[in-house]
């Protein structure tokens, strides 16, 4: 029997998980929601994913991950789905995903300098504490 490449190149849904960072509890809702194009299947029926279901998973964990909602992702899966004539608004709803993704961070920093003052704080008492504590030379 000669090597298939394009099924060689297929990957279980344990494999799959293992290089995408998604559960396999994920990949199954992911596809049941729609969130996926066709999955390929074994003959036996499994699901088997390809390197391009591998490449869109990760723009799906780049989506969620910088906080895009479920819905929204659902919205730019269908737009991708319906192909060249939807660029426009995919660029739209990456765009405003990209708006929020900044607010956030700006929220974060501005969090950040607030722990780093509390820490700060907390350190000169500490210092101060153990100046106290020194005993005399």
């Amino acid at each position: 029997m000669e090597p298939d490449p394009v099924n060689d190149a297929l990957l279980t849904p344990a494999e799959t998980a293992a290089e995408s960072g998604f559960s396999l509890d994920t990949l199954r809702y992911y596809d049941r929601i729609g969130l996926l194009g066709p999955v390929a299947r074994s003959a036996s029926g499994h699901r088997r994913y390809s390197p391009g279901d591998l490449e869109w998973l990760s723009i799906l964990r780049c989506l969620r991950e910088t906080g895009m909602p479920i819905a929204d992702m659902r919205s730019y899966t269908e737009l991708a789905k319906a192909g060249d004539g939807t660029v426009r608004q995919r660029l739209e709803a990456l765009e405003a995903h990209d708006a929020e993704v900044e607010k956030r961070l700006a929220s974060l920093l501005r969090q950040r300098a607030h722990l780093k003052e509390k820490i700060a704080y907390y350190r000169s008492l500490d210092s101060e504490e153990s100046a106290d504590r020194a005993p005399d030379d």
